[in-house]
């Protein structure tokens, strides 16, 4: 049982990191990588109930991170919130966007007036915790079918963002080593990065936001570019 829920775990934490790091980051936010409209309204229409995090909300949050990086108005810096406090300012910071979009905010609407699609319907229905009840649900069916580890394994596994985000947000930014004289504090955490799918090369990433590719050296691992290039031998993204 333990080698089905490692194997399940691991199923639903690359779905979330391919959501997370290639199509909400790369190619959402900062347009890195290219999504064929079909592709794009599908992320849309099933981001939200994948991750439980709203692909518009998350990508306007992430772009004021970018734009006043560990700033005064960075919204989840370790220089304004402390390593530990960068997990609860991340979601503060994301409530903040999300209702900012759902008002019709004129400054929060701004940053993503290139993003032509909604709020998703659950968070316009202010039924935002439906994705969490979904696969609390899909766990619980899980665990009773084959054991307990399995259904945490599966909610674990593709409910895992806030831990994620907290360790890029915090450590890549806080610990590491700076490659890139950037006027941020932006670090290159290689254990964050192998975890998170190449998300904690912030130096390098906040050196070159546009650019698909993490990794500035061979060594350093960036599963999320190797996922990119995968997705766009299959047809499903494009690479510039």
């Amino acid at each position: 049982m333990i080698a089905l829920a490692a194997g399940v775990f691991a199923l639903g934490y690359t779905l979330n990191m391919t959501y997370i790091s290639v199509f909400y980051h790369r190619a959402l936010a900062h347009r890195a990588v290219r999504l064929p409209p079909r592709v794009e309204r599908f992320v849309v229409a099933t981001g939200s109930w994948l991750t439980g995090l709203d692909p518009k909300a998350w990508v306007g949050m992430h772009r004021r991170h970018h734009a006043d990086s560990d700033g005064p108005s960075d919204p989840h810096s370790p220089r304004n919130a402390g390593v530990l406090g960068v997990f609860r300012a991340q979601l503060r910071a994301y409530e903040r966007e999300l209702f900012g979009l759902l008002a019709h905010h004129p400054r929060v609407a701004a940053r993503v007036r290139d993003l032509e699609f909604p709020v998703s319907w659950c968070n316009r229905r202010g039924m935002w915790w439906l994705p969490y009840a979904l696969h609390a649900a899909l766990a619980t069916a899980l665990a009773v079918a084959t054991a307990p580890l399995v259904g945490v394994a599966w909610f674990a596994g593709l409910m895992s963002h806030p831990v994620q985000g907290w360790a890029v947000n915090a450590l890549g930014h806080a610990y590491g080593r700076r490659r890139f004289a950037t006027p941020d504090d932006s670090r290159n955490n290689l254990l964050v990065a192998l975890l998170a799918f190449g998300e904690g090369l912030q130096n390098n990433h906040h050196h070159r936001p546009a650019s698909a590719r993490f990794a500035a050296r061979w060594y350093e691992p960036d599963l999320g570019y190797a996922l990119c290039r995968a997705l766009a031998r299959l047809g499903i993204v494009d690479l510039p």
